[in-house]
């Protein structure tokens, strides 16, 4: 073996022996006494204001003007299986009653604060949406580990069903990069509260992805504790699958991959742009196929 090589693999498995978590999973934490916090782009810049216990968001321009999303946005606390109160919020379209929620599992990195914006574009089709941080994550507590965000997918479907606006609602998860493998295991597991899975730029395993990153040596010391693709087939709800064939986070491949472990109905659309960005480019098209599947359940 070459000295590079031996390093290489040194190094990998140091990660591994250490935290594999760690590899996964990238928490932006939000201390609970914050009162604000702020977000820039491109083209501007938010101050979010926290109130109260449930750190309800208020949306400013760049902390003066308060900003009109188009939606509300209610801050609720729920508590997760594992002990951990975590922090989501519940957006909702003005004046118009939503007949399809959406429950939103994020990808690895950051929290709600940035998370939320990239499927908060289908509010205006007439979703409604919760979106929520794991443990580890934003306002939420805990640790962030494979582990409890899996317990953290379970207990949201678990809270939503007790919620009173979403009893005349169809329920779809839509999970996006790693809640979207997230999202094929905790909707074979909670199959029957939920009428359809959307996954996008999701990987297929974590061994998988493992191996896109590091080669054999990869995939050898990643534990595979949950495993979308094998999930997906003891999955029979209808699915759509999205991903970009200009993903650069997640290989177009392992997208293919989790779609071709599935059973019918399903359908796969693939896409151009970034990653996770269907919402921001295609929400016309995707929220008319997410409306469609509906009619295959």
């Amino acid at each position: 073996m070459k000295i590079k090589d031996f390093l290489a693999v040194l190094s990998l498995t140091l990660l591994a022996s250490c935290s594999a978590n760690k590899i996964f999973l990238k928490p932006t934490k939000v201390p609970l006494g914050a009162k604000k916090a702020t977000l820039k782009t491109a083209t501007d810049t938010t101050t979010i204001y926290f109130s109260g216990d449930t750190h309800q968001p208020t949306f400013t321009n760049k902390g003066k003007d308060t900003i009109d999303l188009g939606y509300t946005v209610e801050s609720v606390i729920f508590k997760s299986s594992n002990g951990n109160k975590l922090n989501g919020w519940f957006l909702k379209p003005k004046n118009k009653a939503a007949k399809i929620t959406l429950l939103h599992f994020h990808g690895n990195a950051g929290s709600i604060l940035q998370q939320y914006q990239a499927v908060a574009p289908l509010i205006k089709y007439g979703f409604q949406i919760f979106v929520f941080d794991y443990s580890g994550f934003g306002f939420s507590e805990g640790k962030a580990t494979r582990k409890n965000v899996l317990i953290d997918g379970l207990s949201a479907v678990d809270y939503l069903k007790t919620r009173q606006d979403i009893k005349n609602t169809k329920l779809i998860i839509y999970g996006q990069s790693l809640g979207g493998h997230l999202s094929a295991v905790v909707a074979q597991q909670r199959e029957k509260d939920i009428d359809a899975l959307v996954i996008e730029g999701a990987f297929s395993s974590h061994k998988d992805i493992a191996k896109s990153v590091g080669g054999f040596f990869g995939k050898l010391i990643v534990r595979e504790i949950y495993s979308g693709k094998a999930s997906l087939k003891d999955f029979h709800k209808p699915l759509l699958v999205i991903h970009s064939s200009e993903d650069k986070e997640v290989p177009f491949a392992l997208g293919k991959k989790l779609f071709d472990n599935a059973n019918q109905p399903k359908e796969f659309y693939e896409i151009k742009h970034c990653h996770i960005c269907g919402p921001q480019f295609y929400a016309d098209t995707i929220s008319q196929k997410i409306k469609n599947l509906l009619s295959k359940h």
